[in-house]
């Protein structure tokens, strides 16, 4: 059964391969991936890494966490389920804004 681990504390410059060629060392990798920004393309500083089985990851967390990688102590363990998230985003509701003031209303003067 395959299991999935959480890398944090990467440095910037890592990318999926970096990550896929490190985890190796602790057993067969079924996939890399570091998570990158949508608008600017770069680097978050984590990412995902999926070993064949519960026995590798366990290796691979007792091997690499906690340990330097380019300069950065890395994070390794567990994945935990993402969670659902509400659809949409930004504001909610509508109408005026609190605070008082007339900004939304006409003037007469």
């Amino acid at each position: 059964m395959e299991a999935k681990l959480y890398v944090g504390n990467l440095p910037f410059t890592t990318d999926d391969g970096d990550l896929q060629s490190l985890f190796a060392q602790a057993g067969t990798v079924t996939s890399a991936q570091v998570i990158k920004d949508r608008a600017s393309g770069r680097s978050k500083g984590f990412g995902f890494v999926e070993m064949s089985s519960g026995d590798e990851a366990q290796s691979a967390i007792n091997m690499f966490h906690g340990k330097d990688f380019n300069g950065r102590a890395m994070t390794v363990n567990l994945a935990r389920p993402r969670e659902e998230r509400p659809a949409g985003g930004g504001f909610r509701g509508g109408g005026r804004r609190p605070g008082g003031g007339d900004r939304d209303r006409k003037r007469d003067y």
